[in-house]
């Protein structure tokens, strides 16, 4: 693992792709996202996998250092969450100020003082119970601090995989974006392989707000993925959680193989009238291959059969007077 940067080393920065692609089911939420050109960004803990987004803090310095940083997050949470509901009842000045940092400070030595009995259980059979302690409470406050949301894209829009796993299995779209420039460093590329582990020294610094610290460990807590997801060539844009306003630019839809006609008419006339239009586009396949191609969408096809009217038929019929008796029957039957 990597030490933490020093102060005045130069963040890497990502080179954002020209576009980048959002699959989904074909929903109420979908249409909803369309029209009002927003994005959900979620919980990762709602993530499929169990390890995404969840580090393991690895304790390379003393107890003394774990305790500072237990007592930092401890008394920063504290006095945010007291500070939210001061806000709410309008609570404000010198005195409320004062007793939000007393009872942050409170906090923080009560959770030392556990941490501190926790270890005399003779139960733990390690040769450093406080250490143990003290890196699994801060490895929990650390990522309790991380409660942003997360869109997931992909630079993908052919990708058999996700067209089967996100795309409803061929009967959903694919929304493809542009990246504006002011995005900026809101969308990260995600990293395949190597380590889970976050050592407890770049996590220290990023407590002194050191900024390249800050996004060693970002990146290790929201951009590191088992190798196996590598397929989807992912990219991250972290937000406020829940539905925003996109930041991105919406440029074309891609319809999958088995999406319904009537699921391509209504989202084309949802758009109509768009301030900036869209492309439209629809998947298929390769003959004799397993590859996918996406050709454009013919608009005005969808509008000769679409909308119809089923009684329309029945009444063509209303206009012939000349209905033809039933066949002769020689019986008289």
């Amino acid at each position: 693992m990597a030490a933490a940067p020093e102060d005045d080393e130069k963040p890497v920065v990502d080179q954002l792709p020209d576009r980048i692609y959002k699959y989904r089911s074909f929903s109420n939420r979908t249409i909803e996202m369309l029209v009002e050109d927003q994005l959900y960004y979620a919980d990762p803990s709602t993530f499929n996998d169990p390890l995404d987004t969840r580090p393991t803090l690895k304790a390379d310095v003393d107890a003394v250092a774990l305790q500072e940083m237990l007592r930092t997050f401890v008394e920063r949470r504290t006095t945010a969450e007291l500070e939210a509901a001061a806000k709410t009842i309008r609570y404000r000045g010198r005195k409320t100020v004062e007793h939000i940092l007393r009872l942050g400070r409170q906090q923080a030595e009560k959770m030392l003082q556990e941490v501190a009995y926790n270890a005399t259980n003779p139960d733990y059979e390690m040769e450093d119970p406080d250490v143990f302690l003290l890196t699994s409470y801060v490895e929990r406050e650390l990522l309790r601090q991380y409660n942003k949301g997360i869109v997931s894209l992909s630079e993908r829009w052919q990708s058999p995989v996700m067209w089967s796993h996100y795309g409803d299995q061929h009967r959903g779209l694919c929304i493809g974006y542009s990246v504006p420039g002011d995005v900026g460093n809101s969308l990260r590329k995600v990293n395949y392989g190597g380590s889970r582990l976050v050592q407890a020294s770049a996590v220290a610094a990023m407590l002194r707000d050191d900024a390249g610290a800050q996004r060693l460990v970002d990146d290790l807590v929201l951009l590191q993925k088992a190798p196996d997801w590598n397929y989807e060539c992912e990219w991250r844009l972290i937000g406020r959680r829940g539905s925003q306003n996109s930041p991105l630019e919406m440029e074309d839809i891609t319809f999958g193989m088995r999406c319904d006609l009537a699921v391509k008419y209504a989202i084309v006339r949802a758009l109509e009238g768009r301030q900036r239009p869209i492309a439209f586009y629809e998947m298929h396949e390769v003959e004799g291959t397993f590859d996918l191609r996406r050709r454009v969408l013919d608009v005005a096809e969808l509008g000769v059969s679409l909308p119809r009217r089923a009684r329309h038929y029945l009444e063509v019929f209303d206009q012939i007077q000349d209905i033809e008796p039933p066949p002769y029957n020689a019986t008289g039957a």
